[in-house]
């Protein structure tokens, strides 16, 4: 048997059967998991929207509504929660690119009367042990029951309120911008319908 002489046709053409089954695998990986993956998306909003808002009785994924913004990549998500036929509560997914790793995606419940109910972290990629704590109780517990109307949401060495992550200031000052989003977006959607 004689060995074939290795030509750089024969090794781009090895190379293009090669990254033609790979893509072609990718894709069938691709739609294979894209339906998990939206229904374990859809899961962690609707277990955040029980955790950051009052009693409530009706569905407010069906009735999301969705904002353009200059101030996010993708649309803002907002959930009406109403318990009979008065409103319970809204929570509004606010985010921020600034995080120490990047992106910071929380959901942030309002009161009727603005103050926050409670916060819930959706995404992130903080560091272990230092930025993660951002779901931590110690210090979700500062920003319940706040109107950020007149509570800063600043870090306090940058003149605000809020006790910083030790050694992860910059992922608070992300976490701070990601609820001020959201606060804002629940003040002009609120003035809209007034």
């Amino acid at each position: 048997m004689s060995k074939k002489e290795s030509t750089f046709f024969n090794m781009t053409l090895t190379l293009l059967v090669i990254t033609m089954v790979a893509g072609i695998s990718l894709g069938f990986i691709n739609d294979i998991t894209k339906g998990p993956k939206a229904k374990a998306i859809l899961e962690r909003k609707v277990n955040a929207i029980k955790q950051v808002l009052p009693e409530f009785n009706n569905n407010p994924v069906e009735n999301v509504t969705l904002i353009k913004s200059d101030r996010a990549k993708d649309s803002i998500e907002i959930f009406s929660a109403f318990l009979d036929d008065k409103k319970a509560g809204t929570a509004i997914i606010g985010s921020s690119e600034k995080g120490f790793s990047g992106l910071i995606k929380i959901m942030v419940g309002f009161k009727p009367d603005g103050t926050i109910k409670n916060i819930a972290v959706l995404e992130q990629k903080e560091t272990p042990g230092l930025g993660t704590k951002m779901k931590d109780e110690k210090f979700l517990r500062q920003f319940r029951d706040k109107d950020p109307s007149s509570f800063n949401l600043k870090v306090i060495k940058d003149g605000g309120e809020v006790d910083a992550l030790t050694g992860a200031t910059i992922t608070t000052r992300a976490f701070g911008e990601a609820t001020q989003m959201a606060y804002n977006i629940f003040v002009e959607t609120n003035q809209s319908k007034n």
